[in-house]
């Protein structure tokens, strides 16, 4: 197994009487990319703050290929920084805000590795541009390669694509990743949107209120998430009360079992949650009776909501399977369940 370049070991941050980060232990593999995902007040920036020196654990260590930077103040761990709002220089231009933090270095020295970056960042010939005169996802593109310029450690990202229009979203998250791959810099990002951590994490850390609840790929996260906390900010899902049976079955209501799995063994009279993904739930001819009260469109596929005595379901299937006010009846091809200790 590959060793970690960066790692985070038991990193704890307090304000006042309020953790902020908690006993957090991460580990970064060179050239890797790393998403820290969670809600608002889940620790996410503090952490990245952490990484930078610009916060001072109260304790816990931050390692770089295998030196303990945690003392070191912010200029002298070599971390790039790109700032939420980016924060390029508006009066100067692309190469001198992609030089800025190129010290000791002569004039052909810093022209040549400006142009360097900017081929990297995809933006090659675009020097003596006037920042202010580029789209939203080129003055991203240029904060990146000015982050990149003075070769550092790692590269920290805060909301990275969050000042973006949502059209420009997509392509802009497609090619930052581009030009990470091409950089080969080991990168941690902080994100609250999903599909932005699916899209640029090699791997997705999980925060909720300071604490690390998994981490692991996207994949993982989805189809075996560890936690209800994870297994429902993670992609779309219903959850419903049950009981377990044994043999993998739980009951969901009179008459009605669905199968289950879980990260703990599931024991027989457990009480447990339920969580079903819309793609694993069906509209058929026998199973827990309920009234759709809306059909969402999405193309190929349909999204239904169907009000059941076990709550409000959110399923998967073709745009003509039902209408609104259709009674119908469900069953789960899988679902995952979890005690109230996860």
């Amino acid at each position: 197994m590959e060793p970690d370049y960066l790692r985070l070991e038991r990193l704890t941050k307090r304000f006042g009487d309020q953790f902020a980060v908690r006993e957090l232990s991460l580990g970064v593999t060179r050239g890797s990319v790393l998403a820290l995902l969670g809600p608002s007040g889940s620790g996410k920036t503090t952490t990245l703050r952490l990484l930078a020196g610009f916060e001072q654990p109260d304790s816990g260590r931050v390692f770089v290929d295998g030196q303990d930077v945690t003392s070191l103040p912010p200029a002298r761990r070599r971390f790039g920084m790109v700032f939420q709002n980016y924060a390029l220089f508006p009066h100067l231009q692309v190469h001198e805000n992609v030089g800025f933090g190129l010290h000791g270095r002569n004039a052909e020295q810093r022209r040549d590795r400006v142009a360097e970056v900017l081929a990297t960042v995809d933006l090659p010939g675009f020097q003596k541009r006037d920042v202010t005169a580029l789209s939203g996802g080129q003055q991203q593109r240029v904060a990146v390669a000015r982050a990149l310029a003075p070769e550092p450690h790692v590269l920290l990202l805060d909301e990275p694509l969050s000042n973006l229009d949502p059209g420009l979203r997509e392509r802009t998250r497609r090619e930052l990743r581009e030009a990470l791959d091409r950089s080969g810099v080991t990168t941690v990002f902080v994100t609250h949107e999903q599909e932005e951590a699916f899209a640029l994490g090699d791997r997705v850390a999980v925060l909720r209120a300071g604490l690390l609840e998994q981490v692991g790929t996207a994949q993982e996260l989805y189809d075996a998430p560890r936690t209800k906390f994870v297994a429902t900010f993670v992609g779309r899902a219903s959850v419903v009360q049950g009981v377990v049976l044994g043999n993998g079955r739980v009951r969901v209501t009179s008459g009605v079992e669905w199968s289950a799995d879980g990260p703990e063994p599931l024991h027989e009279g457990d009480s447990v949650a339920l969580v079903v993904r819309p793609e694993n739930l069906r509209l058929t001819d026998s199973g827990l009776s309920g009234t759709v009260t809306e059909r969402r469109f999405s193309g190929a596929r349909s999204y239904y909501v169907v009000e059941s005595e076990c709550g409000a379901l959110e399923v998967e299937g073709t745009p003509d399977a039902a209408a609104p006010g259709d009674a119908v009846q469900v069953t789960a091809l899988r679902g995952r369940a979890f005690g109230e200790e996860t």
